[in-house]
């Protein structure tokens, strides 16, 4: 019941506050849980408590992985390749000095900071700026166009889907800063996949993914960057192009995530976040697929 209620959480990005009080409003929300009118609705508190738990114990790498298990077993297995990409999930802005933003990325605590617990847990040391750029439209009388760059801040949400079923296998969350091309080397492709394909943008291109992907028996399709000072082959953005039409498919799950879950990050530290963003990364899967077959194979692994 506890785990459905941090479902419900992550559905409509909700505290645990505006969790009890709907839990108590909604019929839908209390058949979901399996509660009667007369039973008694776990708290705020007691919500918090649980999240807790589950993140110092490290606990939702090994659910969602149960789950993708669940996934397989009812017969969605990793098909057709898969697509790599990283998304920004926004999290609380902290209003920090330069020298106190030096100290937090070497790793150090302000004695200012150490000296009030109750302002130092609220300083969230492991979230990041970086910079979004957008590509700015050509202009009408050829003149060139000035991109924009938007600051952002809080954590990255790196994941790999298979091609056929678009339902994510691996994941993982860091700060916003982080690099997303090099995280292709780090556990984010499913070896499992029936076919070698992995499709990816121009960010993952690299020496060092090349040989990664060769060394793996795995079959490169990421797009190819424009050369510098250079206008983009012909050849090379019609290759570009098709390979788009696959890879767009890891859009619609960030887009499911940030438009209908309102996925942002409330909480302070990276393990909270991963909690949060695994949470969105599962639930994403449960909204998609036919749940009947999932939740069978569910069942009989708790049997």
């Amino acid at each position: 019941m506890m785990f459905k209620i941090l479902m419900i959480l992550a559905q409509d990005n909700l505290s645990g506050e505006q969790a009890e009080f709907l839990i108590n409003d909604r019929l839908s929300f209390m058949r979901f849980l399996d509660l009667s009118l007369d039973d008694r609705v776990p708290d705020a508190t007691t919500i918090w408590l649980f999240r807790e738990r589950l993140v110092k114990a490290g606990a939702i790498k090994r659910l969602f992985d149960r789950f993708d298990q669940a996934v397989r077993d009812a017969g969605y297995i990793p098909m057709s390749g898969q697509i790599v990409d990283a998304s920004l999930v926004a999290a609380p802005k902290q209003r920090n000095t330069e020298d106190e933003k030096a100290d937090i990325r070497a790793g150090r605590i302000l004695e200012a900071w150490r000296s009030k617990p109750a302002k130092l847990r609220q300083k969230d040391r492991d979230a990041r700026w970086t910079v979004k750029f957008t590509k700015a439209k050509p202009k009408a009388d050829g003149s060139k166009p000035l991109d924009i760059a938007i600051p952002r801040f809080g954590y990255q949400n790196h994941i790999s889907i298979d091609r056929e079923h678009g339902v994510i296998r691996r994941w993982s969350v860091t700060d916003a800063a982080r690099f997303e091309g090099a995280m292709l080397r780090e556990g984010l492709l499913d070896k499992t996949n029936t076919a070698s394909s992995v499709l990816a943008d121009s960010a993952y291109r690299s020496k060092a993914n090349e040989a990664f992907l060769a060394a793996n028996g795995l079959s490169s399709r990421i797009h190819r960057k424009k050369p510098q000072g250079l206008p983009m082959p012909k050849r090379t953005a019609r290759a570009n192009g098709r390979k788009s039409t696959v890879r767009a498919r890891v859009e619609h799950v960030f887009a499911e995530q940030k438009s209908r879950m309102g996925l942002f990050v409330r909480t302070i530290g990276l393990s909270r976040a991963e909690m949060k963003i695994g949470m969105a990364n599962l639930l994403y899967i449960y909204g998609r697929l036919p749940p009947q077959g999932v939740v069978v194979s569910l069942a009989a692994a708790d049997a």
